[in-house]
């Protein structure tokens, strides 16, 4: 049963976003990515927008009250998840961006990115589900056997099975490392696989016939923490020699969590072996290099940095849809009079008209588009290495590297402001926004969790301040801001933006002055101050970075403003990119300026308070 459908996508803004501002097309005159067109990217992306719209929109709030249930005859997610998941295989989908050489069409991933972004914001939670198992597939084929490719990525890749990642336990949480998951070599080469698992996105579920765990688990005698783990395959059934299923594998959903959101994805907890009798085989092979034990993390590695950008255009698909539905209700809700014109005969005026209004839906619109660009900006980087993969290899591993460098940001600061946009989504609906008749209250439970899973955003800004600040001696960090000190330069040259650079000069140059505090701190062993800091970090970073795109893409909409009619829709959408781009500039970016010296400071308060000092209630 279908519900309303509330999904909204700016297909105007998509089309702006790749073919103009970033180029999709250059990405065509080199291989492995030659064979397309802007004609065959342009029409995928229409059909794309179809499906998401008419296929998968309509089953968000159905399946969010319905919910995943565990029965007496297993795990049952909601009847609807069982159509759409033949609709996406049977279309393709998962293939679009998989490499010609695995089967797949071998679209830019740039590409990829914007499909998968209209088709999260028609239900992130169904969205998940074959995320998940692409994942699954493409750590396989890039670490595994000649047979473990051919039986398990093969059912993967068409759909017939799922796949999840397998790493979370009660006691450890984020701390990967003290995993407790046992694995126990078996005669034939296998290993008996025990212990407990929980919030495995997908882990159980009634979709496929079978599902393929990557689990993290520790090889009997292999050392503590990560460098002791090993990544192996564990399906729920044990799977045949010729491919076909056998016995069931003693991988035992224990429950399904009742989540704040999110509802149609089943989260899982599992049990491993409780029998017995639960085989898992090592990826790769015992044989294999690559497959030493204690080489888990790394090759899990692969599927958790797509995860995290996947959590990136999962933030950006439901902001931005809870932002055009905000929109949407602002221009045909009529409410108050007008604050200069005062009311008129009708009664009330679209609350639109209201300046606080207009404030609060700029907001969300230069945040959801300057958050498309980070990710748009990060995927694209990723794509450019690989048309370099085989011509040039050094640019290629340096573009690689500059690629991880905004990993942290794309999921991090994008989840957070995905929170942040649905909130200001609510706050325009107004008390009707608050209930379950609009998809606002939804849009903001299924959110929350972004910040959360695929390695919390504390983490992801550690990562950021502990590892790609000083990778390759600091060549990673100092590639950023030189090419932010040249588009600094360049855009005081433009007429009309000198205010603009000079507000993003004033944000680089504090930004650089916490660079080097930050040196000092580690020289001095006052790492806490880094740590404490972290967050802010990356939150100073990303907006400095999303005022540079934002104003790029104003200045590619001021060529376009040339060529169009005078007011036209299209001048009118390059006289919103431009305004889009100032407001954040003038007041968003200037939040970064007191950021960045409270970061230089060194404010060691919450250091200095005794536990006891934050309360004595208990």
């Amino acid at each position: 049963m279908s519900d309303v459908n509330f999904f909204k996508a700016d297909l105007k803004e998509l089309e702006f976003t790749l073919f103009e501002q970033f180029r999709l097309t250059d990405l065509f005159s080199s291989p492995p990515f030659d064979h397309f067109s802007e004609e065959d990217a342009r029409m995928i992306l229409k059909e794309a927008h179809h499906f998401a719209s008419e296929v998968i929109g309509p089953t968000l709030q159905s399946s969010d009250r319905t919910g995943v249930q565990k029965t007496e005859d297993g795990v049952k997610v909601p009847p609807e998840m069982h159509e759409l998941w033949k609709q996406y295989y049977e279309g393709g989908w998962n293939t679009l961006s998989m490499s010609e050489e695995a089967g797949g069409q071998g679209a830019p991933n740039l590409l990829g990115i914007a499909v998968t972004e209209m088709m999260s914001g028609a239900n992130t939670a169904f969205q998940m589900y074959p995320a998940l198992t692409n994942g699954a597939a493409n750590v396989i084929r890039a670490f595994g056997t000649p047979e473990q490719r051919e039986i398990y990525s093969a059912k993967l890749d068409n759909g017939t099975w799922g796949g999840t990642m397998v790493l979370t336990e009660s006691h450890a949480g984020s701390d990967v490392g003290l995993s407790s998951t046992k694995a126990v070599p078996n005669s034939n080469g296998s290993y008996k696989i025990t212990g407990n698992k929980i919030f495995i996105s997908g882990g159980d579920h009634d979709i496929t016939e079978n599902i393929v765990h990557l689990v993290l688990a520790r090889i009997e005698g292999s050392p503590k923490g990560t460098r002791g783990l090993s990544l192996f395959i564990v399906p729920k059934f044990k799977v045949n020699p010729d491919g076909s299923l056998g016995e069931f594998n003693d991988v035992t959903c224990t429950s399904i969590e009742h989540k704040m959101g999110i509802h149609g994805s089943a989260t899982a907890a599992l049990a491993f072996g409780e029998a017995g009798n639960c085989d898992g085989y090592l990826l790769g092979g015992e044989r294999e290099e690559s497959a030493e034990p204690g080489e888990g993390i790394r090759k899990m590695f692969l599927m958790m940095n797509g995860a995290r950008i996947g959590v990136g255009v999962q933030s950006l698909a439901v902001a931005s849809t809870a932002y055009l539905n905000a929109l949407s209700y602002a221009r045909t809700r009529k409410q108050g009079a007008h604050f200069r014109d005062g009311r008129p005969e009708s009664g009330a005026v679209p609350i639109i008209e209201h300046p606080d209004v207009r404030r609060m839906l700029m907001e969300m619109k230069s945040t959801v588009e300057g958050c498309r660009a980070l990710i748009f900006f990060t995927v694209r980087l990723m794509d450019e290495a690989t048309t370099l993969s085989k011509s040039d290899r050094e640019a290629a591993d340096a573009l690689t590297d500059y690629f991880g460098l905004f990993i942290p940001l794309a999921k991090s600061f994008v989840s957070d402001m995905a929170v942040h946009v649905s909130s200001l989504a609510l706050q325009v609906y107004g008390g009707a926004g608050y209930t379950a008749d609009y998809p606002a209250e939804q849009y903001m439970r299924d959110s929350r969790i972004f910040p959360v899973y695929e390695g919390t955003n504390g983490i992801q800004a550690l990562d950021l301040v502990g590892r790609k600040l000083t990778q390759n001696g600091g060549a990673v960090i100092g590639r950023f801001t030189g090419e932010m000190a040249e588009f600094v330069k360049a855009l005081g040259g433009h007429k009309g933006y000198e205010a603009e650079s000079a507000a993003l000069g004033r944000a680089m140059e504090g930004f650089n002055v916490v660079l080097g505090k930050y040196m000092e701190f580690f020289a001095q062993d006052k790492r806490e101050l880094v740590l404490l800091t972290a967050t802010r970090f990356l939150e100073s970073m990303s907006k400095t970075l999303i005022a540079k795109l934002l104003l790029e893409g104003a200045l590619t909409a001021e060529e376009g403003l040339k060529n169009a009619a005078e007011d036209s829709q299209d001048a009118q959408y390059y006289q919103g990119k431009i305004a889009t781009a100032r407001f954040y500039a003038r007041n968003i970016l200037p939040t970064v300026f007191s950021l960045n010296e409270v970061l230089a400071e060194g404010d060691l308060s919450a250091m200095e308070i005794p536990d006891s000092g934050f309360s004595l209630a208990f």
